[in-house]
């Protein structure tokens, strides 16, 4: 464009430094370059459309996208963390019978510009809202990651890159409901952030029931894909269980996780309460159920933790995410 050469520098500081939304923003461009972008140019930037408020302090963004579709991202705020769920593809394609994601379509992936405007956008919300930049960044919102995966890698890249938001990779874990082909890519590609499996059932036949990617990807090849991640990495690795109601939560059942467990270098496993969806028919076991698994699991020297479950009222629990107002 016949520009001088720092102005491509002072551009790319204000699209991934200092979050421009637009080219009009970009207030140290003379009016007739910034005219010249926006006639050249699109900047397809992620824009807040709604904002719930859980009495939790736990807030829900619907973001749209440039094409008009619908994503949501959550901030969950405690006294130590400030943590962004952001989601990595418009719908999903992997049908898991207990979440509300899984009964929606998969649109598109997220590109990774997208993605790092979430957690832009739910950066700013923590800052307005408690004062505090994020401590960390969780994929665990609509979609699966590991199916979009150049675009979530790049999105972490400039997430975690000093020109971008500068922020550790320790800080990001990346959960998938189980893509072993995709796990052995992440030791490949050696990268530097935690990786959480959604198992929610310690055997094939359970799993393949609730989550159809069991068919392809069973319990044995999950194991074989985590260790060769590890080997690669010596990255965190945690294991997510959602608890059902007489389905996953006998004492067997913890037997069977136990196992598991055993045979790949997990740091934790986190046992989720379930958070009951429109269209799926689990319940919640009792208090005394989830007490009596936990407790076989600690008696066995597991690390678990009981992970309450934030935004249940907003529909902004793990699970619940599906663009309802």
């Amino acid at each position: 464009m016949d520009e001088k050469k720092f102005r491509a520098k002072q551009v790319y500081e204000w699209i991934w430094q200092k979050k421009a939304r637009s080219f009009e923003d970009m207030t140290n461009l003379s009016k007739e370059l910034r005219q010249k972008l926006a006639h050249n140019f699109s900047f397809p930037a992620l824009k807040t459309d709604a904002t719930q408020y859980s009495a939790d302090g736990t807030i829900k963004s619907r973001f749209k996208t440039f094409d008009g579709h619908a994503i949501e991202g959550v901030l969950i705020p405690t006294d130590e963390r400030k943590t962004a769920c952001v989601s990595s593809q418009i719908g999903c394609s992997l049908s898991c019978k207990f979440c509300a994601t899984g009964y929606m379509d998969r649109k598109r992936n997220l590109d990774y510009d997208e993605i790092y405007d979430e957690v832009v956008l739910i950066n700013e919300q923590s800052e307005k809202m408690f004062d505090k930049k994020l401590t960390n960044i969780v994929f665990m919102g609509m979609g699966e990651p590991l199916l979009n995966y150049r675009n979530v890698l790049k999105a972490i890249e400039r997430v975690t890159s000093p020109d971008g938001l500068g922020m550790s990779p320790r800080r990001i874990t990346v959960s998938t409901a189980g893509v072993a082909k995709m796990i052995r890519q992440l030791g490949d590609d050696k990268v530097k952030f935690k990786l959480a499996l959604s198992l929610h059932a310690a055997n094939d036949h359970k799993r393949h029931e609730i989550m159809p990617v069991n068919d392809t990807n069973n319990i044995k090849s999950l194991i074989e894909a985590l260790n060769y991640f590890y080997k690669h990495t010596k990255n965190e690795i945690t294991f997510e269980y959602i608890l059902f109601n007489d389905f996953n939560d006998s004492i067997e059942d913890a037997d069977e996780l136990i196992k598991i467990y055993r045979q790949v270098p997990a740091d934790l496993i986190n046992l989720i309460e379930y958070n009951p969806i429109d269209f799926a028919k689990f319940t919640k076991p009792s208090e005394e159920k989830v007490d009596a698994f936990m407790k076989h699991l600690e008696k066995n020297k597991v690390n678990a933790r009981l992970r309450r479950s934030r935004g249940k009222d907003i529909d902004a629990a793990c699970g619940q995410l599906a663009n309802k107002n």
